[in-house]
């Protein structure tokens, strides 16, 4: 079932959003060559608790997961396309790093993530994230009332593919409201015209996600969370909370 938010409620979950976007602001400050992911996690506990907010990922546990989710954040770094799970993995010079964090406050959800070098960037690797977050905004900008999934899908796709990157099958955005996943589900990839029509009211979380190879497959590592690149190629991920308004699309995660 697709639920409409009213204004009122579009503007509580932009308070949700920006508990997400200063989380996702500190891990980056604090993340380091030698940092381990542990350690952000704990940064990014330290944001939430302050905001007197929860998070929606920790104990999350779908059907296809072995075991609750144990981190408020996920975090992926180079071959981990998503929902990898943070350990004491200490970061290194070069790493390509995904961050993934959401928060429930006020009884709102808002969901965000973002990808980004440590120390020494390689080029290949800047070019995969400049190319995942310009598919974000190919996204967002076909965010519109009357416009439909399929176009946002379509837009999202263009970029990645056009840029010669994989994109992992299957995976994309969801609407997000009270929860942290609800309808209606947002391919990263499609045909323009096709699916639900967007209304004002409609919150989507938009998730472009690319391989850097251009081949589309992955698998679950033994942790039953983490998703790999099949060939170890690197990966990156980005998103954003947006409302859909009749005056345009609205980040509600916005940094």
């Amino acid at each position: 079932m697709v639920e409409l938010k009213t204004d009122t409620s579009i503007e509580a979950m932009r308070v949700t959003g920006q508990v997400v976007g200063r989380a996702l602001t500190a891990v980056r400050e604090a993340a380091d060559v030698g940092v381990s992911l542990l350690e952000l996690d704990e940064v990014a506990r330290g944001v939430l608790r302050e905001a007197g907010a929860t998070s929606p990922f920790l104990g999350y546990r779908p059907s296809f997961a072995p075991v609750p989710f144990p981190a408020v954040i996920c975090a992926s770094v180079n071959d981990a396309i998503v929902h990898g799970i943070p350990d004491g993995y200490r970061l290194r010079d070069g790493d390509l790093v995904s961050i993934d964090c959401g928060a429930q406050l006020g009884g709102w959800a808002g969901d965000s993530a973002i990808s980004f070098i440590v120390g020494t960037p390689r080029p290949a690797d800047v070019r995969l994230i400049e190319t995942v977050e310009r598919a974000l905004a190919a996204g967002i900008e076909a965010a519109v009332v009357g416009n439909r999934i399929g176009d946002i899908a379509h837009a999202i796709g263009s970029v990645c593919r056009s840029a010669g990157y994989g994109v992992p099958d299957g995976f994309g955005g969801h609407g997000i409201g009270r929860r942290m996943h609800e309808d209606p589900g947002v391919p990263n990839e499609g045909r323009p015209g096709r699916g639900m029509r967007l209304r004002h009211g409609l919150v989507l979380a938009i998730e472009p996600m690319v391989t850097a190879s251009g081949h589309d497959g992955y698998h679950a590592a033994p942790d039953g969370w983490t998703l790999r690149t099949n060939d170890g190629s690197r990966a990156a991920h980005a998103e954003h909370t947006v409302a859909i308004t009749d005056d345009g699309p609205r980040i509600l995660t916005a940094r």
